[in-house]
């Protein structure tokens, strides 16, 4: 099953593009409910293990190799099953789930998440045991957890308006290494992957901000405003230069932050009340977002348009199925954009798990 890409009529758009397929549909099962919502998608760095969470207060743990097809099969086929099925580990928590990350240097065994109660916890996942709890929001929520690129530090981002930093090394017993403020809650947060020490917020103020975790006191060093409504999530681009922003005004926009200057903005999906969803591929300069249109949409960073929109398709679609549905969380396998077949899994509000392939590929004339 393949998504249409954009319509555009430009050679340098046309020479080369991508080329997706679905690969591999999870089931909630007929007992679904709106408890079976995903909100957090992420790909263990090690490419075993794809983790989901959500209000079902469960972190679902997938084998790759199964979601994925094998390498020598050109032409993949979308694998169904049922999450009760496929569904390699189940990590029960004592609260609702609003974030995942897999903490860096862990070898994809340590995965930290943020909770509605305000609790960052951290999970070792072979031996399904609590390795680390932090409550130091206040029980506001948290709404976004990272590490730094070598995981040597922590973040949380919460309702409180705080970034907080924190070493994971230390446990739960350690006080913040740093708090830095936004002007209201903070949705999403991310330290430069790349290894700089810039950390990037998106706050219900709508408005961006990066700081230096060097100086966290000294406030941010970037302020951006351009959105219109609440900013969701903040990802760096590669280099760390450049920042693409999401927010509920139904845009993503790209920046370049040293100089506080709105680079472009990406429109199509629609975004005007729920977290959608929105992840970067750094490697190939892509944004994948979810929406409340229940698709999924992939953007070129050069360009304002998408170039490939999908919706989801079930194994069985009801009377009536999907009216007040979305895609609520979207996540990128980070790998070298002229490696190996990349691969975008998205996570619906019904509890639905999508993973879809994707090639690089060159129009021949």
């Amino acid at each position: 099953m393949s998504g249409s890409p954009a319509d555009d009529s430009s050679e340098e758009r046309a020479q080369p593009h991508w080329c997706f397929r679905l690969s591999s549909v999870v089931s909630p099962g007929a007992a679904a409910d709106a408890s079976d919502a995903i909100g957090a998608v992420e790909f263990d760095p090690t490419g075993r293990l794809l983790a989901t969470a959500g209000i079902a207060r469960k972190i679902r743990l997938y084998s790759l190799s199964a979601l994925l097809p094998p390498a020598d099969q050109s032409e993949p086929r979308a694998a169904v099953s049922e999450s009760s099925a496929a569904c390699r580990l189940c990590i029960c928590a004592p609260a609702k789930l609003s974030s995942l990350r897999w903490r860096p240097g862990s070898d994809g065994r340590v995965i930290g998440s943020g909770d509605y109660d305000g609790v960052v916890t951290e999970y070792d996942v072979e031996r399904n045991a609590v390795v680390l709890e932090r409550d130091e929001h206040g029980g506001r929520r948290v709404w976004s957890v990272d590490y730094s690129a070598r995981g040597e530090l922590g973040a949380s981002g919460s309702d409180d308006g705080t970034v907080q930093l924190w070493d994971p090394r230390c446990g739960g017993s350690g006080r913040a290494a740093a708090v830095m403020r936004a002007g209201g809650p903070v949705c999403g947060v991310e330290f430069d992957p790349e290894g700089g020490p810039w950390v990037a917020a998106g706050s219900a103020d709508q408005r961006a901000y990066v700081f230096d975790a060097r100086a966290a006191a000294a406030g941010p060093v970037a302020t951006l405003g351009g959105h219109e409504r609440a900013v969701t999530y903040a990802r760096f681009t590669q280099g760390g230069r450049r920042l693409v922003t999401s927010g509920t005004d139904g845009t993503h926009r790209l920046w370049d932050w040293e100089q506080g200057r709105q680079v472009r903005a990406y429109r199509g999906h629609c975004n005007a009340r729920s977290f959608v969803g929105m992840s970067v591929w750094r490697g190939a300069g892509l944004i994948g977002s979810g929406s409340e249109s229940e698709e999924v949409f992939v953007y070129d960073l050069r360009w304002e348009d998408p170039i490939w929109v999908q919706g989801f398709w079930r194994p069985r679609q009801e009377t009536g199925s999907g009216r007040n549905g979305f895609v609520g969380a979207v996540s990128w396998m980070q790998l070298p954009a002229d490696g190996e077949p990349g691969a975008l899994a998205a996570g619906a509000s019904d509890g639905t798990l999508q993973v879809f392939v994707t090639r690089k590929i060159s129009n021949s004339h």
